[in-house]
């Protein structure tokens, strides 16, 4: 009983030592991590676990390479590039990668991420300065700067599929004119505004005239057609006032001539008025004597 006991502690202890020592690389034992991939060479031959869980190596036979599944970042330096126009521009980028095929990753870079890296920037760099260089300053400010870094992402991953790595995003963490290049581009921006603030203004100004000549001009029609509508009325009145003088003419001759002579005495006979006639003037002829019977 007591053989069978010390026979279970020592296989116990023997596995969590393979267990430990298979986490550190060494022994029979190969345990793989999440987020973790491994290449096994037997004798230069490799065969790849790229899922968690515990596998086995021949130990001093079989060697041991891991590598990471998951995405690495690589920051890179300041780019000074000349864009399409002509203008001087500092890009610094940033690179997320991983490695998609880990047998080809070694097989390319023997050394690790320290020998990839080095590339993996070298073709960044050159894709960015070539892209770039091809568009002007203002679409790489502006508008196209997502369509530049894809086609950027998509120009590195052909030229670094061969080694095993794929590209998931080539991103521009910043974008800086040169020293002593700013103030002549903004000399130049101001310029342009400018420019665009004399023809607006000198639109608005043509587009204010052409509002005022037809406010005018329908003014003048406005005032022309009340006019006419004045005089047209004005004749009516006109028209059907004597009508009506000439119907009480016809109706009372007399009565009608008495009339408009007191209508003149009150026009003309006012205070302070001084009339200088004949007595026998017929403007008197109701004031000086009463008018015959029968006339």
């Amino acid at each position: 009983m007591k053989r069978l006991i010390l026979f279970a502690v020592v296989a116990l202890a023997l596995a969590v030592g393979l267990l430990v020592a298979g986490s550190y690389g060494f022994g029979p034992v190969v345990i793989t991590r999440e987020g973790e991939q491994k290449i096994i060479l037997t004798l230069g031959n490799p065969r790849t676990v790229t899922q968690p869980g515990i596998s086995f190596r021949l130990p001093l036979i079989e060697a041991v390479r891991s590598y990471e599944r998951r995405l690495l970042y690589l920051n890179a330096p300041p780019n000074a590039i000349q864009t399409r126009d002509q203008e001087g521009l500092v890009v610094d980028n940033y690179v997320a990668w991983r490695i998609a095929d880990p047998v080809q990753f070694f097989s390319s870079f023997p050394a690790g991420r320290s020998q990839a890296e080095p590339q993996i920037d070298q073709v960044v760099r050159a894709a960015v300065r070539e892209v770039v260089g091809q568009h002007t300053l203002a679409d790489v400010l502006t508008g196209k700067r997502s369509e530049i870094m894809q086609v950027i992402t998509d120009k590195t991953n052909k030229a670094l599929g061969k080694f095993g790595i794929e590209l998931e995003d080539v991103r521009i963490n910043r974008t800086e004119l040169p020293k002593g290049t700013e103030e002549n581009v903004y000399a130049r921006m101001k310029a342009e505004r400018e420019r665009q603030a004399r023809k607006f203004r000198a639109e608005g100004g043509e587009r204010a005239r052409r509002i005022r000549a037809e406010a005018d001009r329908e003014a003048r029609v406005i005032v022309a057609g009340a006019r006419r509508d004045s005089e047209i009325a004005r004749g009516e009145g006109d028209a059907q006032a004597a009508r009506i003088y000439a119907e009480a003419y016809a109706t009372d001759p007399k009565l009608y001539a008495f009339v408009r002579s007191l209508e003149a005495y009150r026009k003309t006979l006012g205070q302070g008025t001084t009339l200088v006639l004949s007595p026998k003037s017929e403007f008197f002829r109701y004031l000086d004597r009463p008018a015959p019977e029968g006339q």
